[in-house]
């Protein structure tokens, strides 16, 4: 071998050393700036969820027409939020639940937050429940990235307004065949697993939380 290949080939491996090197440094500052933008966007993301949460909740309750007239007429509707905590497996879990009453004081109803997984990534909900806890009374998907075109149409009206009026008691299930059930829900086509998840999700909420919201329940 002369010296001119062996130049070549220290060279060369020079070369990839240098960039590796430039691929693991823009890696790291990338990383960095990311980290820096979600710290500055946090609070704000976050605060925007609320707000969106406390917009929804009279509709996810009364329903979107209901509670477009109460707004109309002036009517409010006193929301309160409370936490509750549930024993899962010597593990603790907490939901934040938003009690509904009407200007009289009478409980209309409750709106729960809950998440789980999905398809692609973590589902957040509001589920609503009636003063009974006897049917579901609405639902609003606040945080979803499942596949455009498929999964993401767990947050199509026409799909989410299966839920009104399913019972509480027992679990919904998710049929493919749109056979006619109380607790049945309509798969998505192509997206079985989101529509599966979104079921999970309101099953586990109502079990957990369901007997809890009439026992602390005040007239």
């Amino acid at each position: 071998m002369d010296d001119t290949t062996s130049e070549k080939r220290e060279r060369f491996q020079n070369n990839n050393l240098l960039q590796a090197w430039l691929v693991l440094t823009l890696a790291l500052i990338f990383g960095i700036a990311l980290a820096g933008v979600q710290a500055a966007l946090g609070p704000k993301i976050e605060a925007n969820k609320i707000k969106e949460t406390m917009e929804r909740v009279p509709e996810v309750v009364l329903g979107v027409e209901a509670a477009q007239k109460m707004t109309a007429s002036g009517e409010t509707l006193n929301i309160q939020s409370r936490i509750i905590e549930v024993d899962k497996k010597n593990k603790k879990k907490f939901y934040t639940v938003y009690e509904v009453r009407f200007q009289d004081n009478v409980v209309a109803g409750w709106v729960a937050k809950a998440g789980g997984q999905g398809y692609a990534d973590k589902i957040e909900l509001l589920v609503g429940i009636d003063a009974l806890a006897e049917h579901i009374t609405g639902l609003f998907i606040l945080d979803q990235k499942e596949t455009p075109g498929l999964g993401n149409k767990i947050s199509d009206t026409v799909w989410r307004d299966q839920f009104i009026d399913k019972p509480t008691a027992g679990s919904l299930v998710v049929v493919k065949d749109k056979s006619q059930g109380a607790s049945k829900i309509d798969a998505i086509s192509g997206a079985t697993i989101s529509s599966v998840a979104v079921c999970d999700i309101i099953n586990q909420t109502v079990s957990d939380i369901g007997s809890k919201l009439t026992s602390t329940k005040k007239e």
